[in-house]
């Protein structure tokens, strides 16, 4: 029997002809929450987008798997649809879309035989109350005009829709006030509570500790010059706060001294 996890060993990879992951070992289990945290540069960013498959990120070296299945072997979008999200930093603005028939296209390449109309309508409204967002943002074109907490709130109302296995949240709190820092992680709260993502599992990367105070990390990884280099539990976020990461880098240099 194939093993369940996002299951990722090893991995390399470069952007422009620079190596910036340098053997990445890390397994996300079904329904637990993982925070990757490192300063700006060390690489987080890099692993989510080579989970995902983009283009000018080249995988050199590793595996990478989820519930058994060869995640590098797959296109984008088949990537997507076996299970893996990913919220971006930034997301990008679609004028001429409206978030209703971007999240009902989406939704349809997931369930195409499975999703009419009045049951994508019931779905969607049910999500838009439990984030408490207002139904007229479903008119709205994708993430045009939008402020930054907009863009995060559409990208959690995305995520609830389509209740992936495995989400990547990168940088989802960067420029967010704390009213919207609450928002999102009472969203990915919500999820994890309701049947159809209690066995979703979330990386969430991040450079600051403050998204853990909404949601709660069963463990912590600190990535520092494209490697993890320490391993803990949700009390190590609380050491990066207090701290900062040069406590890390003194100790793993001392560790290899």
């Amino acid at each position: 029997m194939a093993e369940t996890g996002l299951r990722i060993q090893g991995l390399r990879a470069s952007v422009g002809g620079n190596e910036i992951l340098n053997g990445i070992d890390l397994v996300v289990e079904p329904g637990s929450v993982h925070a990757l945290m490192g300063p700006n540069g060390s690489g987080k960013s890099t692993l989510a987008f080579s989970l995902t498959g983009h283009p000018s990120y080249q995988v050199t070296g590793g595996t990478v798997t989820l519930d058994g299945e060869d995640v590098l072997a797959l296109a984008p979008d088949k990537r997507a649809k076996a299970g893996l999200f990913l919220s971006f930093q930034y997301p990008a603005a679609i004028p001429g879309v409206s978030v209703a028939n971007f999240i009902r296209s989406a939704s349809q390449s997931l369930h195409p035989t499975d999703l009419p109309p009045a049951k994508f309508r019931k779905m969607i409204f049910e999500k838009l109350d439990v984030l408490e967002m207002d139904a007229s943002f479903l008119s709205r074109y994708v993430n045009d005009g939008f402020s930054g907490g907009e863009k995060k709130r559409l990208e959690m109302l995305q995520l609830a829709m389509l209740a992936p296995k495995y989400a990547v949240l990168d940088e989802t709190d960067s420029g967010l006030d704390v009213d919207a820092l609450e928002a999102v992680g009472a969203t990915v709260n919500a999820l994890r509570e309701s049947e159809e993502g209690k066995n979703t599992g979330f990386l969430i990367i991040t450079h600051y500790p403050r998204i853990l105070k909404y949601i709660k990390a069963d463990k912590v990884h600190i990535m520092l010059d494209g490697r993890i280099v320490k391993n803990g539990g949700p009390e190590l976020a609380d050491d990066i706060e207090s701290k900062g990461y040069d406590y890390i880098r003194e100790e793993v240099a001392g560790a290899l001294a």
